[in-house]
């Protein structure tokens, strides 16, 4: 029995431990001297201008971060679909990617409070969806709508337009080209990025409504059981709203087109 009772107490002192011994991902960061950020390029949150390099919103933003902590950073491109799981097995440190916030991803990552807030909208070809002016007119099974797998633009139309024919791609330029191609209906996507393309291409494209038919709070997603790292990244957003950055840099890259000449 005395000996049931050591081994039990060892294997107590062993957990605790170990976790203790689990430090943040804020102090690994530090100790490392580079926070890796997964990312995916959706316009105008994150893309690549003439030259190859990253800009936008995100780019912004996770720079901002990275300064602020003292560090470099190093952005990690990977493919929305996969993007938890490769946060999961620890490809990079924190996803800041304009990744909406939602119940079943909180199910697998920790989310920030919001830093923006996003939503849903929609362009179409001007040929095939002549005369559509609302979400009623697209929701109809011979209705092919185009979105980017393993967004919330994916559960959007699944919600919203339940009838028509969801066409899934990996990434958003794929499902563009079947817009220009006329071989979908319209492209759901999060705002701003509809209208721009319209704006683009308006002797092929228009948008059938104004504003957006969803709204969602935007995080940073880290794995579980960091509170640390959760507590640091929450004020760092609360203090980016207090100080107006998020606002000036929202503004710049999704209420004007200053930036459309970096781009190709």
């Amino acid at each position: 029995m005395k000996q049931f009772i050591c081994l039990s107490i060892l294997f107590l002192i062993l957990i605790c431990g170990t976790a203790s011994a689990q430090e943040s991902i804020i102090e690994t960061i530090q100790k490392k001297g580079v926070i890796r950020v997964g990312m995916s390029t959706f316009v105008p949150w994150a893309m690549k201008d003439k030259q190859g390099k990253l800009i936008g919103f995100e780019i912004d933003v996770a720079k901002k971060l990275a300064k602020d902590m003292g560090v470099e950073i190093e952005f990690v491109p990977t493919a929305w679909s996969g993007i938890i799981p490769a946060l999961l097995t620890g490809k990079f440190d924190v996803i800041i990617g304009g990744m909406g916030i939602t119940p079943e991803r909180n199910l697998k990552v920790n989310f920030t409070i919001p830093y923006d807030y996003s939503g849903m909208s929609l362009v179409a070809n001007k040929v095939k969806a002549k005369g559509f002016l609302s979400l009623d007119d697209f929701n109809k099974k011979e209705v092919v709508i185009a979105a980017r797998l393993g967004t919330t633009a994916e559960q959007a139309v699944s919600k919203y337009m339940p009838h028509a024919t969801l066409k899934l791609f990996e990434n958003e330029s794929q499902a563009l080209q079947e817009l220009h191609l006329g071989r979908v209906y319209a492209v759901v996507a999060s705002a701003p990025m509809p209208i721009f393309h319209a704006l683009k291409y308006p002797e092929k494209l228009f948008v059938p409504f104004k504003g957006n038919f969803t709204k969602e709070p935007i995080g940073f997603a880290i794995k579980k059981q960091d509170h640390d790292a959760l507590n640091f990244l929450n004020n760092w957003i609360l203090s980016m709203h207090a100080q107006g950055f998020l606002k000036e840099k929202k503004e710049y890259w999704f209420e004007s087109k200053k930036w459309e000449g970096l781009v190709k």
